[in-house]
């Protein structure tokens, strides 16, 4: 039974999570907490203070799971007691943090708006200066918060877009390195194969015409019989190193320069009866089908040494029309095989392959005779580009594109997406409550000094003891009166300052006559 640990990482993180929401609800219940256990009491204080510091935990719970549920929590609260206005900024910024669109914050913050404003000046009749003031408590309280918290949110994406990149590109590089070292195994499987495996099947063939000449005698045939067996041994093993390194399709290297008239040429100074024939018109082929037809000859010829001995071969390359024919065909041996393992057939294999690869066609088998013949049809002008034009798979070895997800240039591209965004979510954060609370301005201003202005001009012609009525230019309406005044039968009124238009002259009237008027310092 396995043990879990209390400190596993898991449960380290929930502890932490717990932790913090309970700071932050100690935070955030300060004031309103402070406030209500104060004295004076006033009925159900109690009560009424642990409603209140209960909305605030769920707003913390909210803030986790819904984070637009927890601002719009506190914004009601506020309603009641004016202390939820200290958590306001924590959670709209909390809100920014955890909330990955923007609409769903757009369309709270004018739920919000419209509710307050049809609260406040519909049902409680507050004037236009409350709402403007509880507007911009809004805007700096709420909205440049959650534009805050929104720019932080976006910072992290960036760093995280930074590392996918980095990693993308570590990818991206050790793909590279492994598809360079898979590509050289390859090379070094095909060389040996091509190269080694030939030589040795050419030194097999001496030691067995040596194993049979008359004039050699006994301990010299037997120690030539030695030779030829080791030599096949050592083919064999070649062939199961050749079966680790090689690569399915791999690219293999002919000798610099040869061709197959210097192959052919190789395997009768070897002791092989090769009889070749190749038209003028073959002499100049594409590097493709030149590679193919010398490894068709070379693999061919290596096969004739192995499992024909003795055996007489022709090797013929011609050329009709946009199609090179290669054909090497040997006899049934006069004295049958060389006792050799089993062939494995990876060679045909490899051979059919490189063929294909060369956009041609390969044929090989028994002969009714006892022979062997391998018979290609090659294309005299070059593969065909791409291999989907030809109905040909990709070559095995060809770099295989990984997930777009993990490909460098996504991660790039993720990263100046994500760059792009930081940059537009500062500039909003700065430019935004500035144009917000102009507009705000805006709409407030024209509101609240409609038919209040009252310029100075006018102002000093006004004399003292004229009736109200007989006041040339008096505004039609004054503004509300300021709560530190105290004065009855006195009018205010504006020169019009904006943004908030506030009082600038004091009119006092006694018995519906002018009886002091005088300039409030702002």
């Amino acid at each position: 039974m396995r043990i879990l640990d209390s400190s596993s990482p898991g449960r380290l993180d929930r502890r932490r999570r717990l932790l913090s929401d309970v700071l932050l609800w100690a935070v955030v219940a300060a004031p309103v907490g402070y406030a209500g256990f104060s004295p004076p009491y006033a009925p159900y204080a109690v009560p009424l203070v642990v409603g209140k510091l209960v909305v605030l935990g769920a707003a913390v719970v909210a803030s986790r799971r819904q984070p637009l549920l927890a601002p719009v929590l506190v914004v009601l609260g506020s309603v009641v007691d004016g202390n939820f206005a200290f958590a306001i900024p924590v959670f709209s910024y909390l809100a920014g943090r955890r909330t990955a669109s923007v609409g769903p914050a757009a369309g709270v913050f004018v739920l919000i708006v419209g509710g307050g404003t049809a609260l406040n000046l519909g049902l409680l009749g507050t004037g236009a200066a409350t709402w403007f003031l509880l507007a911009s408590v809004l805007l700096f309280a709420a909205v440049f918060p959650w534009l805050v918290g929104r720019y932080r949110r976006q910072q992290q994406e960036l760093a995280d877009a930074g590392r996918r990149h980095v990693e993308a590109s570590t990818r991206e590089q050790r793909g590279a390195a492994e598809r360079i070292r898979l590509r050289e195994r390859a090379r070094i499987a095909g060389e040996m194969h091509d190269s080694l495996g030939h030589d040795l099947s050419l030194i097999a063939l001496r030691a067995a015409a040596l194993e049979v000449a008359a004039d050699l005698d006994d301990r010299h045939r037997a120690a030539a019989g030695e030779l030829r067996a080791s030599v096949s041994a050592a083919t064999e093993r070649l062939h199961e190193i050749i079966g680790v390194l090689r690569e399915e399709g791999g690219a293999s290297v002919r000798p610099s320069g040869e061709t197959v008239a210097e192959l052919v040429e190789g395997a009768r100074e070897a002791g092989m009866a090769v009889r070749m024939e190749a038209s003028p018109a073959a002499a100049e082929l594409p590097a493709m089908t030149g590679h193919a037809a010398h490894r068709i000859v070379r693999e061919a010829l290596t096969n004739a040494a192995r499992y024909a001995p003795g055996a007489p071969v022709e090797v013929s390359v011609t050329r009709a029309g946009d199609r090179v024919e290669v054909a090497v065909v040997n006899d049934a041996p006069p004295t049958g095989p060389l006792p050799a393992p089993p062939s494995q057939g990876s060679g045909l294999l490899a051979l059919a392959e490189r063929v294909r690869l060369a956009g041609g066609t390969l044929r090989a088998g028994p002969r009714t005779d006892g022979g062997f013949a391998v018979r290609a049809a090659l294309p005299a002008t070059g593969p065909v580009e791409t291999a989907a034009g030809t109905g040909l798979a990709a070559p095995s070895d060809a770099v295989v594109e990984p997930d777009p997800s993990e490909r460098p240039v996504d991660a790039e591209r993720r990263l100046h997406d994500a760059r792009r965004r930081v940059r537009r979510s500062l500039l909003v954060a700065l430019v935004a409550p500035v144009g917000f609370a102009l507009v705000l301005s805006l709409v407030y201003y024209p509101v609240a000094t409609a038919g209040t202005v009252l310029d100075r001009a006018t102002f000093d012609q006004m004399r003292l003891g004229t009736a109200r009525s007989e006041l040339a230019g008096l505004p039609r309406r004054p503004l509300e009166r300021p709560t530190t005044a105290d004065r009855d039968g006195c009018e205010y009124y504006t020169d019009g300052n904006f943004p908030l238009a506030q009082p600038t002259w004091r009119l006092c009237f006694t018995d519906g006559r002018l009886a002091s008027k005088e300039w409030i310092a702002q």
